[in-house]
């Protein structure tokens, strides 16, 4: 796996002196990075209310480091199908709390998971590096700019619609699943780079379970490699998923192993990061999956 080098080193220098660190990046494309979710929700598919104050949050994202996290993802609106949006001052008082911690705390490699551009600026300013946007700028353009003004990393993620509706009245992609969603991708990152983000900073998420039917998500993780073409590291979520549910008839909270299989599939695809809820046991997997994939002989990264 290779990582587009970008034009400055992981120790920035930022207006204003100083340098902002981004450690959690550090080992982008030398080895499959672990996001973990944390989720300031009340209402996440997952585990939506269990984090009910800062400092809860804050204690789980110690836990999530402990285990090996090398990114927390910080979200304060679920993107579960079917979801209702939330006001933007109410994904504010979510949020950027919990970041103001996690910059107190000395955290670098903060990710805040939103589609909202005012959310994005306000939590880059609190201490966040990277804006995790599930809909490929498709909802708010000017998302891009608050990336590009800060230096910060940029997930592009892809998705049919908003939470509310992304997976009614589902159709085939015209191409197949593989070809549209890769031609999105493209698109989004054309985007945000004429909106000044840097190349070298962006990621891009094929958005597993955002608008896709079973067979469009297996397909994705089958063919992940194609998304290498796109010339920038690869994220990958498909942790507890509903199509896992599918395939497995497992309630959510016991998708673990399924999630594992994917996330085992995904290193050999050769993404770069997952984004995943279990961490101890996710970080494990990845360990033996990169450990297999970057044997001398194994195919090119």
């Amino acid at each position: 796996m290779t990582s587009p080098e970008a034009p400055e080193t992981m120790s920035d220098k930022v207006q204003g002196g100083g340098s902002l660190r981004r450690p959690g990046l550090a080992d982008l494309g030398a080895r499959t990075l672990v996001m973990g979710v944390l989720n300031v929700t009340p209402d996440s598919f997952s585990d939506g209310g269990r984090l009910r104050t800062v400092a809860e949050a804050l204690d789980r994202a110690d836990r999530l480091r402990e285990e090996g996290a090398d990114v927390i993802d910080v979200g304060g609106e679920s993107t579960r199908p079917g979801a209702e949006p939330v006001p933007l001052d109410e994904e504010l008082r979510r949020v950027v709390p919990v970041i103001e911690g996690l910059s107190k705390r000395g955290f670098a490699g903060v990710s805040i998971d939103t589609t909202k551009a005012e959310v994005a600026r306000r939590a880059l300013d609190a201490g966040a590096d990277i804006v995790n946007d599930i809909s490929g700028l498709a909802f708010e353009r000017e998302l891009a700019a608050a990336a590009a003004g800060a230096g910060a990393w940029l997930v592009l993620g892809h998705t049919r619609g908003p939470p509310k509706s992304m997976q009614e009245g589902l159709i085939e992609y015209p191409k197949g699943v593989l070809s549209a969603v890769t031609a999105a991708l493209a698109a989004s990152m054309e985007h945000a780079v004429e909106a000044g983000v840097v190349r070298g900073r962006i990621i891009v998420d094929p958005g597993f379970g955002f608008g896709k039917t079973l067979e469009d998500n297996l397909c994705l993780l089958r063919d992940l490699s194609h998304f290498r073409r796109l010339g920038v590291p690869v994220m990958v979520g498909t942790s507890r998923k509903g199509f896992l549910g599918t395939l497995t008839g497992r309630p959510v909270e016991d998708r673990e192993f399924a999630t594992a299989a994917t996330v085992a599939l995904a290193v050999a695809g050769h993404a770069d990061m997952v984004r995943v809820h279990d961490v101890r046991s996710m970080v494990d997997v990845v360990r033996v999956a990169d450990a297999v994939m970057r044997l001398p002989g194994a195919p090119a990264m």
